[in-house]
């Protein structure tokens, strides 16, 4: 029963930390995404404005 028991925990324990991970990913997906529309945006900016980077 308490070999089931620690199963069970490991189990639950690892559950958790692959949700939190998933959780995390989605948020950092988001932030990746607003800082790529981000440099989208000045980049197109720049190619806009015509000036030279010398």
């Amino acid at each position: 029963m308490n070999l089931a028991l620690i199963i069970i925990i490991v189990v639950a324990v690892v559950i958790a930390i692959v949700s939190g991970l998933n959780a995390s990913l989605q948020w950092l997906l988001w932030v990746a995404l607003i800082v790529g529309v981000i440099a989208l945006i000045a980049f197109l900016f720049r190619l806009i404005s015509g000036r030279n980077r010398a």
